[in-house]
């Protein structure tokens, strides 16, 4: 009776994976992942793995991974030692040989599986992670932002009421020749006032959402961008018309745009002279894509391109500090406040640049 029980239970008990089937769930991972042999040979790669290397699945597996690296020695010493049990995981830097492209510098991280003679791969692109710390003191950077320009425009704000109110009382006391002297006062107040709000705008306007396209957005920005420089400058539009519509607040995107692309063409000023400026709007959609320390399945990436001098090396790590500006009589506020504007979507902007080519990338989730 006993036996017919265990006959039967071993009859319903599901049947072991095969080692492919095991390793199914590393698809779903944008890490790049190997399952190796501990003598190198591939026993599973991933869609990640195929992408970066430039080569099929097919080839990739049963071949030695060992020579996939520019130093292959490294990790036949680290399969070593994993075997021998020296180590639990192992980490160290190397490159990633790839068909038709320059080598990717990683990050290896191996460990044993819980099948004997058998480890896991994990290969992090050192762009990525230097990427990702890099979008980490953006969002870091901008909060402070956020609380020094709140806390330093009130502080400002009252005492500036008081000089502007003393002043124009003591125009109605002293004698006409000299109230040139308090107009200066009261203007200097006002212009000063006018920053205040600039800086005070995001935090007091109410945000107002509702559907948004974003090439509406982009068609509303080239033509106040064409309107004050007519002659001179091209503007390019290169579309993805399948991004969908968002939620989303229009006018703070509109001006988020617009502060890009008017820097922009500031910049441009000796090539618009010329008669070669281009300026570029480029939409597409990226997909799995991680930003601000989440992974969003979809997200908008808007390109705010043009053929400049490019974002000066002194403030290229403070461009999005308020009051920082690389022109001359600049106000420093327009990238802080398109900072600001992305952020409240959830969003992040970026920037690459280059003499030649300055880029800056709005990332936006979409739904």
């Amino acid at each position: 009776m006993r036996d017919s029980r265990a006959k039967s239970a071993a009859a319903t008990a599901p049947a072991p994976l095969p080692a492919k089937g095991r390793f199914q769930a590393f698809d779903l991972l944008a890490t790049l992942v190997a399952v190796v042999h501990g003598d190198g040979t591939v026993l599973f790669a991933n869609a990640a793995l195929e992408d970066a290397a430039g080569a099929s699945r097919r080839t990739i597996e049963g071949a030695s991974f060992l020579n996939y690296f520019s130093e292959p020695q490294v990790l036949r010493t680290a399969l070593d030692g994993a075997r021998i049990n020296e180590y639990a995981a192992l980490r160290y830097d190397a490159h990633l040989l790839r068909q038709g492209a320059e080598p990717m510098p990683v990050h290896v991280v191996l460990a044993q599986t819980d099948h004997p003679d058998e480890f896991v791969i994990e290969l992090l692109p050192l762009e990525a992670q230097a990427r990702q710390d890099r979008e980490e003191r953006l969002i870091d950077q901008a909060q402070a932002n956020k609380e020094l320009i709140r806390n330093l425009a009130h502080e400002i704000k009252n005492p500036l009421g008081g000089i502007r109110g003393a002043a124009q009382l003591l125009e109605m006391e002293i004698d006409p020749a000299l109230k040139e002297y308090t107009r200066v006062v009261i203007h200097e107040a006002d212009r000063l006032q006018t920053l205040v709000d600039r800086l005070l705008a995001p935090h007091r306007r109410p945000h107002v959402v509702g559907d948004v396209n974003i090439h509406e957005v982009c068609e509303r920005v080239r033509s106040l961008i064409l309107a004050e420089f007519p002659k001179g400058l091209r503007v390019v539009r290169d579309y993805d018309i399948s991004i969908p519509e968002f939620r989303g607040d229009r006018e703070q995107l509109i001006q988020a745009v617009l502060n890009i692309a008017h820097n922009a063409a500031q910049a441009l000023g000796d090539r618009i002279a010329a008669g070669d400026a281009q300026l570029t709007f480029r939409t597409r959609i990226g997909r799995q894509v991680t930003f601000g320390k989440q992974r969003y399945r979809l997200a908008l990436e808007l390109h705010v391109i043009d053929n400049g001098p490019g974002v000066p090396d002194s403030i290229k790590d403070r461009i999005f500090f308020p009051l920082v500006s690389g022109r001359e009589g600049g106000s420093g506020l327009g990238l802080t406040l398109a900072q600001t504007f992305v952020q409240q979507h959830h969003g992040l902007i970026e920037c690459d640049s280059v003499p030649g080519r300055t880029d800056f990338k709005i990332l936006i989730p979409l739904p």
